[in-house]
């Protein structure tokens, strides 16, 4: 049933009228973003991931929550091409970013599901998302690391790195919850040495970390 006018690109067959054309419906919410949100203050390359971010949520007063060091989507997009891995803390963060955006075929990585995990967090007194930092290690270096669930994986990867293990090109840094998402994420800004991009307070989530690797793989909207 119709609520309003005959929208461009909308049908009506089976009683209902709405757009069905998924490269309309993108145009449409990208450009409805971008007269929403406030996004003067940000460079080009970090508007296009919160424009990106906003899309998974649903929220354009999100910008006024981000925040980024000055290279971080640049340093991160560049280490994509080189093929740089992405590393991911969630099966639903690595299932979520599309492959056909990447520019160099990476690996994307997500390790919470080894059978080596459960072990290393009884062992490291843990959670199982922060043990299955302990399997990056090898690789971390020059990655792209996107932690879209977990607070206690974020603060791991910054004992990790002050510890000595290798620096990621950049983290994006987005768990999301009430206990220890907002310190992990300051924990991260606070970290001079990592390029970074953070949706400081409790909002964050899968979904916006694999909004934020889709755009940062490739620019196209």
């Amino acid at each position: 049933m119709s609520t309003g006018p005959n929208p461009a690109g909308a049908e009506g067959a089976g009683g209902y009228e709405y757009i069905r054309e998924g490269a309309e419906i993108y145009r449409r919410s990208f450009a409805t973003i971008r007269a929403e949100a406030e996004l003067d203050g940000m460079p080009p390359e970090v508007a296009g991931v919160a424009v990106r971010m906003i899309h998974a949520c649903g929220m354009v007063d999100l910008v006024g929550d981000i925040a980024w060091s000055p290279n971080a989507v640049l340093a991160a997009r560049a280490a994509l091409r080189g093929g740089a891995p992405v590393f991911c803390d969630a099966a639903m963060v690595a299932a979520g970013v599309t492959r056909r955006r990447l520019p160099a075929d990476n690996d994307i990585i997500c390790t919470l599901g080894d059978p080596q995990v459960p072990q290393l967090a009884q062992e490291l007194g843990t959670t199982r998302s922060a043990a299955a930092m302990e399997l990056w290690r090898d690789r971390l270096e020059g990655a792209v690391v996107a932690v879209g669930n977990a607070p206690t994986s974020l603060f791991r990867l910054l004992e990790m790195v002050d510890a000595g293990a290798g620096k990621p090109a950049a983290v994006l840094g987005l768990p999301v919850g009430f206990i220890g998402a907002a310190e992990s994420k300051q924990a991260l800004a606070d970290h001079p040495e990592l390029e970074h991009l953070v949706v400081h307070g409790r909002r964050g989530g899968s979904a916006m970390a694999v909004a934020a690797i889709n755009a940062i793989a490739s620019e196209q909207e």
